[in-house]
């Protein structure tokens, strides 16, 4: 950091105010003023600017700030032999311990951060949706009556569009509801031949259904056709999985004459 700063000084040396670059002392007087003393270290340069204006770095000592510095920045005004301060701030140098880049709440979210209480409304704009009357997420054999009541908003204001069913198709295939499950790898059965399969309606039905299985790990959530878990309704137990069978009951026929004797 102290390098970065000479070579900043010297590119601009020739431009810096003489009597700024000597104002050192005054500089730091000033940031004492402000700051405690054992929270200043050595001088680490200077960068000279435009119109007498020269800015004055100091090491920061204080505890959890290494790598930052007190920039005291000086001004002197035309035809002046002396400096004023301008301004006094911390900065972080280059191998500064600073916080990460803001990223908004709205990309920050992750699924299941949502709790009692919260509401995540959706943008205005958002891909996903689309407006209601076009019937998005519908099929196109739709009766008359249906297609007029969807055009007047007389049903749901938005639904899924087709780029907003593509993204929860992948997101559930691809999740741990899909084929590439580890419990799946280990199902007798895929959930297409169960039992308790329960089909769903519109164009995911073609891929996904709702598992209806009180024992399965899925029970009320959307699967895919081709996931499975060991609760399918056609699982049999092999031999080896078989609970071992119990030992001969030994009836005790000791009397208590017989244990006296003993």
């Amino acid at each position: 950091m102290v390098d970065n700063l000479k070579v900043m000084a010297s590119t601009r040396a020739s431009r810096a105010d003489s009597i700024g670059v000597g104002a050192v002392d005054v500089a730091r007087s000033a940031l004492l003023e402000l700051v405690d003393v054992a929270d200043v270290g050595v001088h680490l340069g200077h960068v000279g600017g435009e119109d007498r204006v020269v800015t004055h770095f100091f090491d920061c000592t204080r505890t959890g700030y290494r790598g930052w510095r007190w920039s005291v920045t000086v001004v002197r005004a035309s035809r002046q032999k002396t400096v004023t301060i301008d301004e006094v701030v911390l900065l972080p140098g280059d191998d500064a311990i600073t916080a990460p880049e803001w990223v908004p709440w709205r990309q920050r979210i992750q699924p299941g951060d949502l709790g009692p209480g919260d509401l995540l409304p959706a943008d205005e704009d958002d891909p996903r949706l689309v407006p209601g009357y076009t019937g998005g997420d519908e099929t196109i054999d739709q009766d008359d009556v249906q297609a007029v009541s969807d055009e007047l908003g007389l049903g749901r204001p938005r639904v899924l569009s087709l780029e907003g069913r593509e993204l929860a198709a992948q997101r559930w295939y691809e999740g741990s509801h899909g084929p590439e499950a580890p419990i799946a790898a280990s199902a007798p059965g895929d959930c297409a031949s169960c039992g308790f399969m329960t089909r769903l309606a519109g164009p995911l039905s073609q891929l996904f259904g709702l598992c209806a299985n009180a024992y399965a790990n899925d029970d009320g959530r959307v699967v895919s056709y081709d996931h499975g878990c060991g609760a399918h309704s056609e699982a049999q137990l092999h031999k080896r999985n078989l609970p071992q069978p119990l030992p001969e009951p030994v009836l005790d026929t000791v009397s208590w004459d017989e244990l006296e004797t003993f």
